[in-house]
């Protein structure tokens, strides 16, 4: 019978520790669960624009070119004609393993937002390791960029190699 008045002390001091140091690994497979699920998404239909708020970059290391277009909200006319100018030629950006992430909520400072700091209307295209390849201020025709990203290392290397 004395040993009974240990069991809640054992369970405060000993047991739940344990089990709360145990919740971080068991959020670690939800947080794969959903970058899994936007890569799939994106593999599944490559013309996908996404939210900025929906993804991470680094869901994308090595799988995708992210093209980033931001704007202090949606009605700007330079996001806009960015957006209808992506939409004209969507095939091109995923030929060359683009994915389209959209940011026009400046007061949600979404991570991809306070990493790439733009300033109003801004289309960035970054390269498959992460880095950033290029900003502008203004849109760009799908055209100049499928260009820029063909001058990309990486894209030079696809070419050669048929994909």
């Amino acid at each position: 019978m004395p040993a009974a008045p240990y069991i809640p002390v054992m369970f405060r001091h000993i047991l739940l520790p344990a089990l709360l140091s145990l919740l971080p690994l068991m959020a670690a497979p939800l947080a794969a669960q959903e970058a899994d699920d936007a890569v799939a998404r994106w593999r599944e239909d490559p013309t996908t624009v996404f939210e900025a708020a929906e993804i991470d970059l680094d869901d994308f290391l090595w799988i995708a070119r992210p093209v980033v277009v931001f704007a202090d909200a949606p009605q700007m006319p330079a996001f806009q004609e960015q957006m209808d100018l992506i939409a004209d030629r969507p095939e091109e950006l995923a030929r060359r393993d683009v994915v389209v992430v959209t940011d026009t909520d400046p007061a949600a400072m979404s991570d991809i937002r306070r990493n790439l700091r733009p300033r109003g209307f801004q289309l960035t295209v970054i390269g498959k390791d992460g880095s950033v390849a290029l900003r502008k201020p203004f849109p760009w025709d799908v055209r100049e960029i499928t260009r820029s990203i063909d001058k990309m290392p990486m894209r030079q290397r696809e070419i050669r190699e048929g994909s």
